[in-house]
């Protein structure tokens, strides 16, 4: 049985982990390249389902349901237990927000053990949200270090594998600064250094927002210069690169800017990606912020068949380009409960065909 199987289906009762800022040792790497592997299955790709409850406010507003933590169940639970054979064929992990995480269903099945059901790998999302980075023109710095370690013993105790944590970037003429890069991604660093000595495998999401008239090209700079300070910052943290999942934002104009098409964005993602991620990283899953859901398909599709010599998997981790219609299919109402997952699973295929470079809008 592999460890994620033992783990999976056997909470770990281990409450001696602890945390040491120093290379990791050979059974430990071992154990995250494992996780990483499962994860990283031809085909499938993550479901991000760790909207927090305020996230979900103007979600469910806009359909009129009231946002309280029955209908944010009701919600997971209508995801979650979707076709077992096909949600399995698509998707291997899935992103919890901590509430969802000790959550049950309507007839008493905790969510992560619904999953591991499935066999579908528990994650969840570690970092506490922005706050003001204090001497740059209103940017920002991800909190939620102070307690990590705690939380992350607890959370790999309670069943979970892998984690996410999410820094922002926006671009202008002036921005991002070099103090807002640079402090993200030492914060990043320190995170991935936690989740790894913890037993889970660090998700890291350095997204730069579509917000603005920025064009492609420099969209690719600032990625570029992104990555090339995250992974400099991460040889000093010992951080274990076989270990992680790097999670981008794909290279695209601002939302103010010309309209590029699928083949420019392969270009200039695949680009950024080889001059900056070493070949360690086996793994990138990129979000879909920003766009329409058959454009963050047809993207994903085009960085696939983007004619390069790509030394990782170029897979997906969707939220709403996965849960959009369905949402608005089930609106809160059982009767819509089949119906709304056949439209997430249907997305969920086509997310999968475009992981292959398979998917078509026809």
């Amino acid at each position: 049985m592999s460890i994620i199987e033992k783990d999976c289906y056997c909470k770990s009762k281990d409450s001696k982990n602890s945390i040491q800022f120093t290379k990791l040792e050979p059974a430990l790497c071992d154990e995250l390249k494992t996780i990483v592997e499962a994860l990283n299955v031809q085909g499938k790709g993550i479901l991000a389902a760790d909207e927090s409850p305020a996230s979900l406010e103007e979600r469910f507003r806009f359909l009129n349901l009231e946002n309280t933590e029955i209908t944010r169940r009701d919600y997971r639970e209508m995801l979650f237990s979707s076709n077992e054979s096909l949600l399995g064929q698509y998707i291997s992990g899935i992103l919890l927000h901590h509430e969802t995480l000790y959550q049950k269903t309507k007839d008493g099945v905790e969510f992560i053990d619904l999953l591991c059901q499935k066999n579908i790998i528990p994650g969840i999302k570690v970092d506490k949200g922005l706050v003001p980075l204090f001497g740059t023109e209103g940017e920002n710095l991800t909190q939620g270090l102070d307690d990590l370690k705690e939380r992350c013993i607890q959370y790999k105790n309670d069943g979970c594998h892998f984690t996410k944590w999410r820094c922002v970037f926006t671009i202008s003429d002036n921005l991002p600064s070099r103090l807002s890069i640079e402090s993200n991604c030492h914060v990043l660093a320190r995170y991935a250094t936690i989740c790894q000595s913890a037993r889970l495998v660090p998700i890291v999401e350095p997204e730069i927002l579509t917000v603005g008239d920025h064009s492609i090209e420099k969209c690719q700079q600032i990625l570029e210069e992104i990555l090339s300070t995250l992974f400099f910052i991460f040889q000093k943290y010992h951080v274990y690169l076989e270990g992680i999942i790097l999670k981008p934002a794909m290279v695209l104009p601002g939302n103010k800017s010309e309209i590029c098409n699928a083949e420019m964005v392969a270009k200039c993602t695949v680009t950024a990606l080889l001059r900056t991620v070493p070949s360690a990283v086996s793994t990138i899953f990129f979000l879909s912020g920003g766009q329409k859901d058959s454009e963050a398909y047809s993207n994903l599709n085009a960085i696939n068949l983007f004619n390069a010599k790509k030394p990782w998997t170029l897979s997906f981790c969707f939220g709403r380009a996965l849960q959009n219609e369905a949402m608005k299919v089930w609106s809160g109402e059982c009767r819509n409960i089949s119906m709304a997952q056949s439209a997430f699973l249907e997305k969920a295929k086509l997310a999968s065909l475009a992981s292959l470079g398979k998917y078509s809008e026809n």
